[in-house]
């Protein structure tokens, strides 16, 4: 008897570890095709081509395409929100801070994610970019649902290192940052290329993010225009 349960518990393991290496292979082939040429222009069907598997395993792991793009994002997500988050609330320990070190807390879980994948920063920056570019709604509504304490805590950040934001600024200029945003992620390849050939700089994501973390906090922080 204690053999069969034995045999049944190591015929269920190797079932599970099966199970978790198909739907790792998914990830990692699904994660290269996004970030190389966009989530709207890539099909299940060339995912499950490349990664050697059928259509039946993509529906039982994920559903459908748009629970796989969720997927695909959450494995950075979810190691960069609570890093950004526990430095927020950190940096808030400290009742006075100036909106450099708001943003600075965002370098550190950037760098991170080259932990989490090979290459992991770039990757994580050109699949948000591909996020908003190839208007992908459910994205963004997951984003910020499943991580709104992280981004209250990062727009209550920023209030608090320029009281004088009213909230019609704030709403302004956090849209300004996030295109910015967007625009350098989508276009991070392109850029070191440019920066290279032009300027003979060996760019690489790391540089990037050091010089657009400063660009951020600068724009967050400039004195309100009074238009007349």
């Amino acid at each position: 008897m204690w053999g069969y349960i034995s045999n049944r518990c190591l015929i269920r393991s190797i079932e599970m570890t099966s199970r978790n290496s198909t739907k790792d292979k998914i990830l990692d082939v699904a994660e290269a095709l996004f970030a190389e040429h966009g989530f709207n222009d890539t099909s299940l069907r060339t995912i499950t081509s490349k990664a050697g598997v059928n259509l039946a395993s993509v529906n039982y792991h994920f559903g459908d395409k748009k629970t796989l793009v969720r997927a695909v994002l959450d494995r950075y997500l979810e190691a960069f929100m609570p890093a950004v988050e526990d430095a927020l609330i950190t940096l808030n320990l400290n009742k006075s801070y100036a909106m450099a070190d708001v943003f600075e807390a965002l370098r550190a879980p950037l760098r991170s994610l080259n932990e989490v994948r090979p290459n992991g920063t770039a990757r994580f920056m050109s699949l948000i970019g591909r996020g908003y570019t190839d208007v992908q709604g459910h994205l963004r509504w997951f984003i910020t649902t499943r991580y709104q304490n992280s981004l209250s805590l990062f727009t209550q950040s920023i209030m608090q290192a320029n009281p004088k934001l009213t909230p019609d600024v704030l709403f302004w200029r956090l849209h300004f940052t996030l295109g910015t945003c967007v625009f350098t992620m989508a276009s991070s390849q392109a850029l070191t290329e440019i920066a290279n050939n032009d300027f003979d700089q060996a760019a690489d994501p790391k540089s990037v993010v050091d010089q657009l973390i400063p660009f951020l906090a600068a724009g967050m922080s400039v004195d309100l225009i009074d238009a007349k």
